[in-house]
């Protein structure tokens, strides 16, 4: 037996103390992962094998036992943030399924009637206007229906209200389409807004990506919770 046997006999005969085999099963799986005990066997036959004139460094060593330890706990740390994940969006659908049945206030021109059979909303306005107007019309047909005059307005978010709706349209069942026209008197004329009404929750559902909790919103369908403006219970 030549040297280079000898030698890949002696380092198959050390393999084979250490558990690792050295044929390969045509029926074995193959690993996709290196686990924590194949790195130590596999540190162990490198430890026994290395060149007597030229030893490994212990700093090397210790590089790579933390470098092992750190891809692990990452591994770790990034299943358990995932499962965390899981359970907040889990929170996040139960959570919202209190809320059915009740109003949220969201970007958006369609409305009708609360249970007191009013209609109530805000504008965002970015600078001060001379005259703001919200026009509140059929949203069948388009029929202008009522004009609230809100004259002058500072920026931000000026509240609406809308308390004497005709009777068809108390019981909720009629939608309101509703137009905002502002001036701000700058000069550049009339501008059209889109409001914030209320709109009622009619269901619940979690979003496949992200696990933001999505609201069903009459008339507007799913609608992200994050952009809901405010709650009312």
């Amino acid at each position: 037996m030549d040297v280079g046997n000898k030698s890949l006999a002696a380092q198959n005969a050390l393999l084979s103390k250490l558990g690792i085999s050295t044929t390969q099963d045509k029926n074995a799986v193959p690993k996709e992962e290196l686990g924590q005990t194949d790195f130590l066997k596999l540190m162990t036959a490198q430890l026994q094998n290395q060149d007597p004139f030229a030893p490994m460094d212990n700093g090397d060593f210790i590089a790579q036992m933390a470098q092992f330890s750190s891809v692990a706990g990452i591994s770790k740390m990034s299943a358990t943030m995932s499962g965390i994940a899981d359970q907040i969006g889990q929170f996040r659908v139960a959570s919202s399924v209190n809320y059915l049945g009740h109003s949220v206030m969201i970007p958006g021109n369609m409305a009708r009637a609360d249970d007191n059979g009013e209609i109530h909303g805000a504008i965002e306005l970015e600078r001060a206007s001379v005259d703001t107007q919200v026009e509140f019309l059929d949203a069948n047909t388009g029929e202008s229906l009522h004009t609230l005059d809100m004259g002058g307005q500072s920026s931000g978010l000026s509240g609406f209200a809308w308390t004497n709706l005709p009777e068809q349209y108390r019981d909720g069942s009629r939608g309101v389409r509703l137009n905002v026209l502002v001036n701000y008197g700058d000069g550049e004329g009339v501008q059209s807004l889109t409001p914030n009404v209320y709109a009622q929750i009619i269901g619940t559902a979690n979003a496949a990506t992200g696990g933001d909790a999505m609201l069903e919103i009459e008339d507007y369908g799913d609608v992200s919770a994050a952009e809901v403006l405010r709650f009312r219970l």
